[in-house]
C-alpha cells in the first residue's frame, strides 16, 4: 500500500482525497433534550391536604400568606417521547390536591427529571410527599408536613406543627424550628447525617436522639448514653409537650439553637 493512502471504514483513499472525504462524511447530531413546563393554580380551602408523588425529583414547597395553590413543574428527558413515561397529574377533589410526576410501570430512570415549584399557604396540610430520588426544599410551613424520600437530601427551614422527615439515604437539614403544643417534630435517617436548628430555646419539649452509628450533640443539655453500642440523648422541658424524636441509623445528629 502506498503511504499517502489512507483506509476509513475499509475504503482505501489516497491521501490527497482526505479532505473531500471527511466533508462528505454524514454527521452525527445528537437531538436535544426534550422538556416541557405545565402550570395551574388551585383553590385550596381549609381542611383539603396536598399530596406529592415523583420519582426522579428536585421538589421545593414555600408557604406564604397566599389563599391558594400556585403549582409549576417541568419536566426534561432524552426525546419528547419519554415524557410520556412519567406523566403530569394535578387531580383535586373535595378531600385532597394530588400533585404526581411518576415514571410508569415503577420505573427509575434516572434520565427523566422533573423539577417541581409548589407555593402554598402556610397553614397547608402536606399529608405526603413521597420522592424516591432527589432532592426536597421546604419553607415557612405551620401547620403539617410528612415527607420521605429514598435517595436524595431533605432541606427545610421554618417548620412548625406535625412534622414527619425522613430520608434513606441523604441528609436531613432543619432550620429555625418551632415547636407548638399538640404538634410533633420527628426527623429520621438510615444513612446520613441529621441537623436540627431551633429558631431559639424551647419551653416546652421531650427531645429524644438515638443514632446507631455516629455521634450526637447538642446545644441544649441531654442525658447522654455513649459508652458503647448505640448513643442516645433524652431531656424533659416543661411540660414535655411536643415530643422530638431525632434517630439515625448510621449518621450523626447535631442540635442547636440560633443564638442571633
Amino acid at each position: 500500500m502506498a503511504s499517502n493512502q489512507i483506509i476509513i471504514r475499509g475504503v482505501t483513499l489516497p491521501g490527497r482525497r482526505l479532505a473531500v472525504a471527511l466533508l462528505c462524511a454524514p454527521t452525527i447530531v445528537h437531538a436535544a433534550d426534550a422538556s416541557d413546563r405545565v402550570a395551574r393554580t388551585l383553590p385550596l380551602p381549609p381542611g383539603r391536604a396536598v399530596r406529592v408523588e415523583a420519582t426522579i425529583a428536585d421538589v421545593t414547597i414555600v408557604g406564604s400568606d397566599r389563599p391558594d395553590l400556585a403549582v409549576e413543574i417541568m419536566r426534561r428527558a432524552p426525546t419528547s417521547s419519554d415524557l410520556a413515561r412519567y406523566p403530569v397529574v394535578i387531580d383535586s377533589s373535595d378531600d385532597v390536591v394530588r400533585i404526581a410526576a411518576v415514571q410508569t410501570n415503577d420505573g427509575r430512570d434516572a434520565r427523566l427529571k422533573t423539577e417541581m415549584v409548589i407555593r402554598a399557604p402556610s397553614a397547608a396540610r402536606l399529608d405526603a410527599v413521597r420522592v424516591f430520588e432527589g432532592r426536597v426544599r421546604l419553607s415557612d410551613l405551620t401547620a403539617a408536613c410528612d415527607v420521605d424520600i429514598q435517595r436524595g437530601n431533605i432541606e427545610a427551614n421554618a417548620l412548625s406543627g406535625r412534622v414527619r422527615l425522613e430520608s434513606g439515604v441523604g441528609s436531613v437539614a432543619l432550620t429555625d424550628a418551632a415547636l407548638v403544643a399538640g404538634g410533633m417534630l420527628r426527623l429520621r435517617t438510615f444513612n446520613g447525617p441529621v441537623r436540627l436548628q431551633f429558631a431559639r430555646p424551647p419551653d416546652n419539649a421531650r427531645i429524644l436522639a438515638l443514632t446507631f452509628n455516629g455521634v450526637i450533640t447538642s446545644d441544649i443539655p441531654l442525658s447522654l448514653r455513649d459508652t458503647f453500642g448505640p448513643r442516645f440523648g433524652e431531656t424533659t422541658i416543661g411540660t414535655g409537650d411536643p415530643v422530638v424524636s431525632i434517630d439515625a441509623v448510621k449518621g450523626d445528629i447535631a442540635i442547636s439553637v440560633d443564638r442571633r
